[in-house]
């Protein structure tokens, strides 16, 4: 007489790794970009991440009170979503909007949905997204060297001279791979950034060929429309949005074909929203579309369930 295999119910993959492992190591990766941020914009780049961080965490303490949930807001997540947020905001913008634009990533963002891991946008984005439909001006002022101007994309999309872009004197390539320009708070620096993706590829936290393919797409396109492809992968929010947006474990495909197509569409909608539409950025856009678009590709690449007959 044959064995009867017992199986329990799912999920049957086991880990010691908790939410909160996941959170902090994501938050330490993004410590160089933080501390790079410090650097060239001093003292507002902690004040605006501070307020950042403070009203993500009371609004998702406040909503989880309401909805009469476990208050679990040191687990990370808000804390993550208040550094996100700092990051893709200029440094220099009104602290009221820091603090609306926090208070819709995560009421509308995330705790909408029913808190961490149900919703289905990057909740920092939808942040920005928000304010950046309210306050389009405020956005979209940047400051260095207590200097407004335009920033490299703005200068590349309009035309101009790299001249008149917000960045220091000298090697043109070096200072905006280094962050020595104008731009969001946590996006100046392709080096910080990198380094703390490097670190969660390493740690095992991301997929490599995520970022490697938005980027790689955006590179590319760049060559095609006869542009800078290293302006274009150094400025802005690319190595933010491809190394810690694209790769959100609640945001983004589950299946390994699902998320090259992810971030290669992410890659392709960058580089039209660059070369053909009317703003100069398009990573926040991108990616939020995407998200979007998750549910069905899941659908359409997993597997196989086992004993499945069609």
């Amino acid at each position: 007489m044959a064995k009867i295999l017992k199986m329990g119910p799912s999920p049957h993959i086991r880990t010691k790794e908790t939410v909160d492992d996941v959170m902090y190591d994501v938050i330490l990766a993004l410590l160089p970009a933080l501390l790079a941020g410090s650097y060239f914009f001093g003292i507002r780049a902690i004040i605006v991440t501070a307020v950042s961080i403070l009203s993500c965490m009371a609004t998702e303490y406040i909503c989880q009170r309401l909805m009469k949930q476990d208050i679990q807001i040191f687990d990370g997540s808000a804390i993550l979503t208040g550094i996100l947020y700092a990051f893709v905001i200029p440094p220099y913008m009104s602290l009221t909007y820091v603090v609306v634009g926090a208070v819709v990533s995560i009421a509308l963002g995330k705790m909408v949905f029913g808190g961490l891991g149900h919703n289905i946008f990057n909740p920092a984005l939808v942040g920005r997204a928000f304010v950046q439909a309210s306050w389009p001006v405020a956005i979209t002022t940047f400051m260095y060297d207590d200097m407004g101007g335009a920033t490299m994309l703005d200068v590349m999309k309009r035309g101009l001279s790299t001249d008149m872009a917000l960045i220091e004197k000298g090697n043109l390539y070096l200072n905006t791979f280094i962050g020595g320009m104008g731009g969001c708070l946590g996006e100046t620096s392709a080096l910080a950034l990198l380094l703390g993706g490097a670190y969660l590829i390493y740690k095992k936290q991301v997929d490599w060929r995520v970022p490697a393919i938005i980027i790689g797409t955006v590179f590319a396109a760049s060559l095609i429309a006869g542009a800078d492809p290293f302006l274009h992968i150094f400025s802005g929010g690319l190595f933010l949005g491809a190394f810690f947006m694209a790769t959100d474990m609640v945001t983004s495909p589950h299946t390994s074909k699902g998320k090259m197509i992810f971030a290669f569409g992410i890659g392709v909608l960058v580089s039209l929203i660059r070369f053909k539409g009317g703003y100069p950025e398009g990573v926040a856009y991108s990616i939020l579309i995407m998200n979007g678009f998750v549910p069905l590709i899941n659908r359409y690449t997993s597997p196989k369930k086992f004993g499945e007959v069609k």
